[in-house]
């Protein structure tokens, strides 16, 4: 069979508009429009037969009923629905009449064509009302991940809108002790703020078990900016409430739902958030990004660098501390799930590598460390030992207690190569 008899015989279950009769034939000759493929075949046939061409108006067709007349109408309802939204990319979905969907399985089978021979109403139809939305509005189709996606339902002429998050990446430090990362709600009052219709009284009614966080110190600003609505927090890892984060810090991303400015001025965000945190957490290369920026930096497992004051429980010499430290340089690991978080991680043995490690002894009870290890490496249990959970630990080659007292991060390297081929949004 060649394809112009394919087509008499599609033609044949008249009226089928052209777009319709071209749809059959959808992975034929690129380039043309349905409604073009289907009025060349039928000029074709007119030809060869030495008959009067005649194309059936649209709305007569019985496969479609017309809608694929539409398009622009459509379209317009499209923009219509999104011109309030702030966007870049898009994407148009379609909800078919199952009537029309019906029809064309029958038009096949009547004309002997395969059941999924060229394409459906819907396909031709986000093609074609897309392609007009894109020129209109001067935006570019994104099939992944675009800002807005809007669901054209056919039968009942209405658009569903679904905005998608903008992000904003950046670098943090954290410049005051006792601050979590995220939002930490309150378990007595699961976060609500009240216990028996009064203020919680372990949380002062505020919601949360710390009234600040690192994520309560930069996202408001970076709302405020994008006038959206809800957000998420996503670090790089995250550092005990109690250490610090300095160096060149670690990367963050704010998601924002329902942003209305997708393109916020990045060195006046900065400067906003820097204002807005007073002093407790300082940020630095702050730009706007895309979806893909937040599974880099949960993904991210860099080498990281601590500075942690130490206290033993006894008198300990220089000699035999640099001979603990020389035996755990370039170690391998063994810490079973710390005590201290085992309420919230899975109990299992991990293996992390000590890079480099080093030791200055302040008087005969305590020491300053500095540790690079592997993402994951458990610092506070390094030195304590966890009761026996970390193999080999500084306590346990000393043979006496060991606590840090103060812990910083001063590095969360290997992020700049990380993210040194990202193209941010501009």
């Amino acid at each position: 069979m060649t394809v112009l008899e394919d087509a008499r015989r599609v033609a044949a279950e008249d009226p089928v508009c052209d777009a319709c009769l071209g749809r059959c034939f959808a992975d034929r000759s690129f380039g043309l429009s349905n409604a073009e493929r289907g009025r060349a075949l039928r000029t074709t046939m007119a030809l060869e037969d030495d008959e009067p061409y005649e194309s059936p108006d649209t709305a007569d067709c019985w496969v479609c009923e017309g809608l694929s007349g539409r398009f622009e109408e459509f379209a317009e309802m499209v923009r219509d629905a999104i011109e309030d939204v702030a966007f870049d990319t898009y994407q148009v979905g379609t909800r078919a009449p199952p009537l029309v969907e019906e029809n064309e399985t029958m038009l096949r089978d009547l004309a002997g064509l395969d059941a999924d021979a060229g394409e459906l109403f819907k396909s031709e139809c986000n093609r074609e009302v897309g392609k007009r939305v894109g020129q209109a509005t001067g935006t570019d189709v994104d099939f992944e991940r675009p800002d807005v996606l809007a669901v054209l339902n056919v039968e009942e002429e209405t658009v569903d809108v679904t905005v998608n998050s903008a992000f904003v990446y950046g670098r943090y430090r954290k410049l005051e002790r006792g601050i979590p990362q995220t939002k930490w709600p309150c378990s007595d009052c699961n976060g609500t703020g009240t216990l028996v219709d009064s203020p919680c009284p372990h949380c002062d009614g505020t919601g949360f078990r710390y009234p600040e966080s690192v994520e309560q110190l930069t996202a408001p600003p970076v709302v405020e900016a994008m006038d959206g609505g809800a957000e998420s927090f996503h670090g790089a890892g995250r550092e005990d409430i109690d250490a610090l984060m300095l160096g060149t810090g670690r990367p963050f991303v704010v998601e924002v739902e329902h942003p209305t400015n997708r393109h916020p001025d990045a060195d006046a965000l900065e400067a906003a958030i820097n204002e807005y945190a007073e002093g407790k957490v300082e940020v630095e290369g702050v730009r706007v990004a895309d979806y893909g920026m937040v599974e880099r930096v949960k993904e991210l497992d860099a080498r990281k660098r601590y500075r942690a004051n130490v206290e033993f429980g006894s008198a300990v010499s220089d000699d035999d501390l640099q001979a603990a430290i020389a035996e755990l340089d370039g170690a391998t690991i063994q810490q079973e799930t710390p005590h201290r978080v085992d309420h919230r991680r899975a109990e299992l043995t991990r293996e992390r590598e000590v890079y480099d490690i080093s030791a200055e002894l302040e008087d005969d009870e305590h020491a300053v460390v500095e540790v690079e290890g592997e993402g994951g490496l458990y610092i506070k249990e390094l030195v304590s030992g966890d009761e026996g959970r970390t193999n080999p630990s500084l306590a346990g080659l000393l043979g006496v207690d060991a606590t840090v007292t103060a812990l910083d991060v001063v590095a969360v390297e290997g992020e700049e190569e990380s993210f040194e081929d990202t193209e941010f949004l501009h």
